[in-house]
């Protein structure tokens, strides 16, 4: 299984831990970010790693390399200094992308099911599928709505029936990249719109919470998990 990790951002919510090195190196116990990462996808089976990359490329590619010494294999798009976004980044890697491949962001830690999300996934004819936790106002405002098996509103104006949240893993068909045009920057949520009303988007309910070090109080408890040898496996 492949997994395309968006890892190229400026980080700018970290302040001073992300002026001179990217998110996915930031220390937790002692290795980088990064690191508890690639543990957590090899365990569960997603062993090549797409890393669309930009601000200081150079740091991750010179730790990490190809992968080897991580039991996974890499490949780096880098972006540079376009600034392309999430989609954007996507678009940049497709010569690298498999027909069908996972969309993480660098600063998510993730402890779900990948090879059944997979699975569920290529057993039906769609462009996409967002995995989603039912949030109901509790952790931040629902802004999604999922009808049958796929996901009908997302964002924008809150709508009667938004109770879930996008809970950070999606997976796309390259061919949902189509519509972008290399080098132009899009977003996810900009693609996702398109892939709604045609009904192309499945929604897969995880009852996992999720882990981030985007923000400072989400790597401070992830770094406390870390310590004390508690991160989920």
């Amino acid at each position: 299984m492949q997994i395309a990790i968006l890892a190229g951002g400026l980080g700018t919510r970290l302040g001073a831990l992300t002026a001179r090195r990217p998110k996915s190196m930031v220390d937790v116990a002692g290795r980088p970010f990064l690191a508890w990462q690639l543990d957590l996808l090899r365990r569960h089976g997603v062993t090549d790693v797409v890393l669309c990359v930009g601000h200081l490329a150079d740091e991750i590619r010179g730790h990490f390399g190809g992968g080897a010494d991580f039991g996974v294999r890499i490949r780096y798009s880098d972006e540079g200094d376009r600034r392309l976004d999430t989609a954007g980044a996507l678009k940049w890697a497709e010569p690298l992308l498999a027909e069908a491949f996972f969309v993480l962001f660098g600063d998510s830690y993730l402890r779900f099911d990948y090879r059944a999300i997979m699975e569920h996934f290529l057993a039906r004819d769609r462009l996409g599928l967002m995995v989603v936790h039912r949030n109901e106002n509790r952790w931040d405002r629902s802004d999604i709505r999922v009808e049958g098996d796929c996901v009908t509103a997302y964002a924008g104006t809150p709508e009667p029936g938004m109770v879930h949240i996008n809970a950070g893993l999606s997976v796309l068909r390259r061919e949902a990249l189509a519509s972008l045009e290399r080098g132009r920057p899009a977003s996810l949520q900009g693609l996702y719109a398109t892939l709604i009303p045609p009904r192309q988007l499945l929604a897969w309910e995880t009852r996992q919470r999720f882990y981030e070090v985007g923000s400072p109080a989400g790597l401070e408890e992830f770094r406390r998990l870390a310590v004390a040898g508690g991160i989920p496996q």
